[in-house]
């Protein structure tokens, strides 16, 4: 395959992971016109959030392995129609349960874009330093798209209303599916990893069981039986897929990977970001939009000195992975999201805008510099064949991390007036603070070793 070729279908696959990124946020900025539009309150938009995010968690492992096994290309396609046709029902959603539902399907499709187009990317470029500038450019698309979501959710809110943030997906969905067909080669893993339906099953349960607990939790009291009992069912259910997996030849998750202090911290490292990244645009734009009285769009500009630290900031963290390995960019991202989450462990009513807009692009610079760093030390910790594993997991990282943080940040503000907002968010930032600290220590343990063997499959009997 031809330089020109190859750097084709990284941007075919950008053009992709922009959509998916960008409905990771868009409807961040977006929460009180929807639910004004759909008379819902803050418990029910956290689900219109996580609903995405909870199904594209669990399924992205095995929409990789689906990939490696059927066709990274056709795989990938299947979820862009996907993807599109759910932005739709989306858009046409008449009650806040056909707009839950329909941002389900979403999370479907998006699962079939995320991790396939990381493993197509791996399979274009073959040299490393080719393949590390690649992923950060990868990520640097990503992260803008993250970035960008409030921005350009502010400005369609202003113009044609909440449900034009689903209508943009349409055109490129179709321009993404007819470049894919034009350009994308097919791919497919020499020896796929087969299809492991009981841990899947017990994968997206424990995600939706740990993050539905936080977000029910406000309503249904922390104590209360039926929060008790969804303490015991997440535990249950984490030790039975820990246990399952263990035992398996081609577990969905292979365990053994954990043992890698490398692989480990890439996992952890990602889950962190994107907590971060996550609780700072919830708290963002119901501060700005409910305690300020900020329109959508003003909310959504405030965060443009993220998406601009995240964009210049990627490629850069791409090219030093390349050079100098991962310790330092994710040590300079852990530094850069410290700093933004202390800037603002203060917040007030009327705190100053400039710190505002200092700390989201301080944190918006560690976001930037950390997405690189991961994803290189995590596809480094599994066999080439098994590119699309690798993205899922990685994947499943981040969207775990997001819905993780939409959740804790709702659970801080659930409850409270505009009035009463600044100061019950201030958890939040401190927590935006520690995930920043946690990427320090993760830098100690980012150089990659060996990848693992692949399990060895049972023999016939």
């Amino acid at each position: 395959m031809s330089a020109r070729r190859r750097w084709t279908v990284l941007a075919v696959c950008c053009l992709s992971m922009f959509l998916v990124g960008l409905d990771t946020t868009i409807v961040n900025v977006g929460l009180p016109a929807i639910g004004r539009g759909l008379d819902v309150g803050t418990h029910g938009l956290e689900w219109t959030v996580d609903a995405y995010t909870l199904v594209l968690a669990g399924l992205l492992i095995s929409s990789g392995a689906l990939a490696d096994r059927f066709g990274r290309r056709r795989v990938f396609q299947t979820g862009l129609l996907v993807f599109g046709a759910a932005s739709l029902a989306c858009a046409l959603a008449a009650s806040v349960g056909a707009l839950v539902a329909a941002r389900a399907v979403q999370g479907i499709g998006a699962s079939m874009l995320s991790p396939v187009a990381l493993a197509i990317v791996v399979n274009a470029m073959p040299d490393p330093k080719e393949r590390a500038q690649a992923i950060g450019i990868w990520a640097s698309v990503f992260g803008l798209s993250m970035a960008a979501g409030p921005v350009m959710g502010g400005f369609l809110i202003e113009a044609l209303g909440w449900r034009s943030m689903f209508w943009i997906n349409a055109p490129v969905v179709v321009a993404a599916l007819v470049l894919t067909a034009v350009f994308v080669p097919e791919s497919r893993a020499q020896r796929a990893q087969r299809l492991d339906l009981p841990g899947q099953a017990l994968l997206s349960l424990a995600i939706a069981l740990s993050v539905g607990t936080l977000i029910e939790g406000p309503r249904i009291g922390w104590t209360s039986p039926a929060a008790l009992a969804m303490y015991a069912s997440t535990v249950a259910v984490t030790f039975a897929f820990v246990r399952i997996e263990s035992h398996r030849h081609e577990p969905l998750m292979d365990p053994r990977l954990f043992r890698n202090p490398a692989f480990t911290s890439a996992v952890l490292a990602a889950v962190a970001v994107f907590v971060a990244l996550n609780v700072t645009l919830l708290l963002n734009t119901l501060y700005l939009q409910q305690t300020r009285d900020w329109t959508p769009l003003a909310a959504g500009t405030a965060t443009l000195p993220m998406a601009l630290g995240a964009t210049v900031c990627a490629p850069f963290s791409g090219r030093l992975v390349g050079r100098i390995g991962p310790r330092l960019p994710l040590a300079l991202a852990g530094g850069f999201i410290t700093a933004g989450g202390l800037s603002l462990i203060g917040l007030e009513q009327d705190t100053s805008v400039l710190l505002l807009l200092l700390s989201y692009l301080l944190i918006g610079i560690g976001f930037g510099f950390a997405n690189a760093p991961i994803t290189n030390t995590a596809v480094s910790g599994l066999p080439p064949a098994r590119a699309g594993v690798a993205g899922g997991i990685t994947s499943t990282a981040r969207q775990f991390g997001a819905a993780l943080g939409i959740a804790i940040a709702g659970a801080l503000v659930t409850s409270t007036t505009p009035t009463q907002l600044a100061h019950a968010s201030r958890p939040g930032w401190a927590l935006v603070a520690t995930c920043g600290a946690l990427l320090l220590l993760f830098a100690h343990t980012s150089r990659p070793r060996k990848p693992l063997p692949h399990p060895t499959p049972a023999r016939a009997k």
